[in-house]
């Protein structure tokens, strides 16, 4: 029905199954769902990083960064959506956040050598998608549930559904964490002591969700990706044991 999120480092949190439970209407009321244009307006993207404190140590009170948790789960999610839209090629992804979340994992999953697959970014309030492009990384309405699709699709690219917020912060990342810069601060210049600290380790694609999500759909049972799949069970290396990916 739910998971509770209870994290010292983390506020706690219940989130429910959105395939086990649903709205009850209040009163009779039928809201209807908020538009594309209105969810991107008032929704926020999901932080790329989040803040993790530790106490009790020697050196008391620490403060570090830590890649999402949900970054990791909506990233699994998506590996799994992507390698099926490849088709066993190789899969160039838009430069920015989605390269560090995506672009590695597909690297140690797909063969090289093989003509890309573009995919890039399409949804509310972006100009139409490139006729061009083979895969599209698209919103998933939190409401609904429902996948955003553009008004004239082409036969040929594949939808890859993203979390509302992973995709907004896609379309419009945050700044990058401050790091130290040489040389003398300006005058007037103010700033915050000390400067946050950048995830101590590379990110890492949710290998679970990964794996739940692939087995569900169709395209398992093609012989290229149930050989990747085989691959991925047989490989020793920490960064395939791990997580799918660096």
């Amino acid at each position: 029905m739910a998971t509770r999120v209870d994290d010292c480092s983390l506020r706690q949190a219940v989130r429910l199954a959105s395939d086990a439970v649903h709205r009850v209407p209040v009163d009779g009321t039928h809201p209807a769902p908020l538009s594309w244009t209105g969810l991107a307006e008032t929704e926020e993207a999901m932080p790329l990083f989040e803040p993790i404190a530790t106490w009790g140590g020697r050196s008391g009170t620490d403060h570090s960064w830590s890649w999402s948790p949900r970054w990791e789960a909506a990233a699994g999610h998506a590996i799994a959506h992507l390698l099926v839209a490849s088709e066993g090629q190789p899969v160039k992804v838009p430069d920015g956040v989605a390269t560090v979340v995506f672009q590695r994992a597909l690297d140690a999953l797909l063969p090289t050598g093989a003509p890309e697959r573009r995919a890039v970014l399409a949804g509310p309030e972006l100009p139409s998608p490139d006729a061009e492009a083979d895969i599209l990384l698209v919103p998933v309405h939190p409401r609904t549930g429902r996948t955003w699709t553009p008004e004239h699709p082409t036969a040929s690219a594949r939808l890859v559904p993203l979390p509302l917020g992973a995709w907004l912060s896609l379309v419009s990342p945050a700044p990058s964490l401050p790091v130290p810069a040489s040389g003398r601060m300006p005058r007037d210049e103010l700033r915050d002591d000390p400067l946050p600290l950048l995830p101590c380790r590379p990110f890492r694609v949710d290998r679970p969700t990964f794996e739940r999500t692939v087995v569900r759909l169709p395209a398992v049972r093609s012989p290229w990706l149930r050989t990747i799949l085989e691959n991925l069970d047989h490989d020793t290396s920490p960064d395939l044991v791990q997580a799918v990916g660096p």
